[in-house]
């Protein structure tokens, strides 16, 4: 979606006020939180290679959301997704290292869903086992590798303290933000891949995506945004809608809020 008129918001202010503070702690409780009392949720949509994180989820005991959110922030649930890292498929498995580690030895395996998703997930349960059940660090370590993420850490780099806030986002999205817990006959009836899409501004950095997302989800608290780490190495803004009425409804707050559609 071509923009129209954009103003520019002071992103890196607001990445010292809000990302700033947030500190892995907070990221630690919330995932926490998240595993003893939601985990046992369903997910809010049908989501592409339902089945391949059905059968993975219960092979290795791990709540089936949080696959979901991995894969969503990792490739959008692309299977022949290719990273500049060199990882590829729908949970991005790292070739060769992470990939022989898990018993994969030609890269095409990589490209069939249900294999990815089974090693992605077997991955993150070997994290998890190292990490004590740490979903903060085995995540930051998934992102970073376990080499760099010691056990018990209290320190982590800032950019594996992202990735870990990064993939929690998702995750409420999965989880439908709440929104869609009002009416359970309704969660998980409507498939994931049938939903539009608009990107609204792609950017270099990571927290300036971030920032400007919680501009503007401050001035229009309904709005439908995420944000994606593509594999170009940019980090996209993008609006979700169900069908033109909202698209419609998304365009008119984010007018609200000083961003125009064309």
């Amino acid at each position: 979606m071509r923009i129209a008129c954009l103003l520019i918001f002071a992103v890196l202010s607001l990445w010292n006020s809000a990302y700033a503070a947030e500190t892995p702690t907070d990221l630690e409780r919330a995932w926490q939180i998240y595993f003893d009392t939601n985990s046992h949720l369903d997910p809010a949509y049908t989501f592409p290679h339902n089945r391949c994180f059905d059968r993975a989820a219960a092979a290795h005991g791990l709540p089936k959301t949080l696959l979901l959110a991995v894969a969503r922030g990792e490739s959008d649930f692309e299977p022949a997704a290719r990273s500049r890292a060199n990882a590829h498929g729908v949970m991005q498995i790292l070739w060769p290292v992470t990939a022989r580690h898990l018993g994969i030895h030609r890269l095409s395996e990589l490209y069939d869903p249900c294999t990815n998703i089974e090693a992605g997930t077997r991955y993150l349960k070997e994290l998890l086992k190292r990490y004590d059940d740490n979903l903060h660090l085995a995540l930051a370590a998934y992102n970073y590798g376990p080499n760099r993420i010691p056990p018990r850490a209290t320190e982590i780099p800032s950019g594996a303290r992202w990735y870990s806030g990064y993939i929690y986002r998702h995750l409420n999205y999965v989880l439908g933000d709440g929104k869609a817990r009002g009416m359970k006959s309704q969660v998980g009836e409507h498939l994931y891949s049938a939903l539009g899409q608009s990107t609204l501004v792609t950017f270099g950095e990571p927290y300036r995506a971030a920032a400007f997302i919680d501009r503007l989800e401050a001035s229009a608290p309904d709005l439908n945004l995420d944000w994606f780490r593509r594999d170009t190495g940019k980090f996209e803004v993008v609006m979700s809608y169900e069908g033109r009425e909202d698209f419609d409804r998304h365009a008119a707050l984010l007018a609200q809020a000083g961003f125009r559609l064309d």
